[in-house]
């Protein structure tokens, strides 16, 4: 965060295309992890998504996240706009969750998280010298100044916006509880409206000074928000409904490369670019998932998601998202206008969302139609 905090460095995703017609593979975007945490856990981050059952939070966090939202009043009455979303946000890009650590029921993470140590030596893309200013009670180390916790907190900074959230009465950055609730009052400053786009940006603007760092947890925070509802299908009926339904009935099934067909869920096969195979997972990839909400109306897909866009009519990219409707095909691509290189393919579902086998290490679930990159527009087969 800011504060005359230097970002630490920050690595996207790097795909290596293998097949351009590939069953369906990676997401190939640029959201990423912190570098310290990477640095600290060897844990990467290769572009996933949230899922509708938030799959990519754990529920200790998740928790934290929440049980902030309900505190934060109470640290600043006149803050307007806190939702979950906009915290899980802001701890994703900062530390991917927590995932990896041991959250404890009281909500203290351990192995601590820390970032490098802020003395201009150029480790991790700083360049700042801070002083330290807790006399290493936070960070660890009275040499310097580091970044702590899930949601990376200066020590400077969690001395004036540190909470208690977990009731122990001591306010630790290394607690979950108590490091949502302090980014919440953060976030709210003196009394933010953060339902207003403007002022939410501003607010994650304090939080880190980067142009890039704002677009990227603004991206989480739409995929949250929109995996946090269920789309309304009281105006949805006939074949698109029994699409759509069939689809969300299998919210949770595991992803697997190669897997599902009109049937449902079944083993897939080996491997995805990135490595993974499904052989031993029983699931949909993103095209197996289609296939199956599409045979529940008594319409045949193709298998692959790039065969797929040549099905129905055709919705050009160049339309936007605006000018898909409920059951649609939703693609992705390499080269967004060369149908040869789309690699996802997902079902709109509404409001701006669709139902997603996204990757490997996910489940089907409702995510944004922002969450993947490369948009090359839609199909209506019914």
């Amino acid at each position: 965060m800011s504060q005359a905090r230097a970002r630490l460095g920050r690595w996207g995703c790097v795909t290596v295309l293998l097949l351009f017609t590939a069953v369906c593979c990676a997401v190939p975007v640029s959201n990423a992890i912190g570098a310290f945490v990477a640095l600290q856990s060897g844990m990467r981050d290769d572009g996933g998504i949230a899922g509708g059952d938030v799959a990519d939070i754990p529920a200790r966090m998740l928790a934290a996240y929440k049980k902030a939202v309900q505190q934060v009043g109470k640290h600043v009455p006149a803050c307007r706009g806190m939702r979950w979303p906009i915290l899980a946000g802001i701890a994703k890009v900062e530390s991917n969750h927590a995932i990896g650590r041991t959250i404890a029921d009281n909500g203290d993470i351990r192995p601590k998280i820390y970032g490098v140590l802020l003395n201009g030596s150029g480790a991790g893309g700083n360049a700042t010298v801070l002083p330290d200013t807790d006399g290493g009670t936070w960070d660890g180390t009275a040499t310097g100044e580091r970044a702590v916790g899930p949601f990376q907190f200066l020590p400077s900074t969690w001395s004036s916006v540190g909470k208690d959230g977990n009731g122990d009465r001591i306010a630790d950055p290394h607690n979950a509880d108590d490091a949502a609730l302090g980014a919440a009052v953060y976030l709210c400053g003196k009394g933010r409206d953060l339902a207003q786009r403007s002022q939410l940006k501003a607010a994650i603007w304090q939080y880190n000074h980067s142009s890039e760092y704002v677009a990227d947890v603004l991206g989480w925070i739409d995929q949250y928000t929109a995996t946090a509802k269920d789309p309304g299908l009281k105006n949805v009926f006939g074949n698109v409904r029994t699409v759509i339904e069939g689809a969300l009935s299998q919210r949770g099934v595991p992803y697997s490369w190669g897997g599902g067909n009109a049937g449902g869920p079944s083993y897939g096969t080996c491997c995805s670019p990135s490595g993974k195979t499904g052989t031993s997972i029983k699931g949909f990839d993103c095209s197996g998932l289609t296939l199956y909400a599409y045979a529940q109306a008594g319409v045949r897909l193709p298998r692959t998601a790039a065969a797929q866009a040549g099905v129905g009519r055709r919705i050009p990219a160049s339309l936007g998202t605006a000018a898909l409707e409920p059951g649609d095909l939703v693609f992705y691509a390499y080269a967004p206008g060369r149908d040869s290189t789309i690699y996802h393919v997902g079902i709109y579902a509404g409001s701006g969302q669709m139902i997603n086998a996204a990757r490997p290490g996910t489940a089907v679930r409702l995510d944004s139609v922002h969450a993947m990159s490369g948009y090359a527009g839609g199909a209506r087969p019914l």
